[in-house]
C-alpha cells in the first residue's frame, strides 16, 4: 500500500518505489531505503510528517504515494 495511506501512528517497513529514476534517488537521499522502518509522526490534508533513521522528514502526500509499504 502507499505510504499515504498510513495514519497517525503507524510504522511501517518500506518495500519499493513508483515513479522515475530520479525520483526513487530522491527519496533513498531523504532515507526513505527498501527495508527501512517509517513512522507517521503527523498528518494533514497536504502532506505527512515521517520519522525515518531518527529523523523527521515532511513529504506531501504525492510523493508519499510514491512509497510503497508493508507492515
Amino acid at each position: 500500500m502507499p505510504l499515504a495511506m498510513a495514519i497517525e501512528g503507524e510504522t511501517r517497513t518500506i518495500t519499493d518505489f513508483k515513479g522515475q529514476e530520479e525520483l526513487k534517488r530522491h527519496l533513498q537521499d531523504l532515507g526513505f531505503i527498501k527495508g527501512e522502518r517509517v513512522r507517521v509522526v503527523g498528518e494533514n490534508a497536504s502532506g505527512m510528517i515521517l520519522m525515518v533513521k531518527g529523523v523527521k522528514v515532511a513529504l506531501n502526500r504525492g510523493l508519499a504515494h510514491k512509497i510503497i509499504v508493508a507492515d
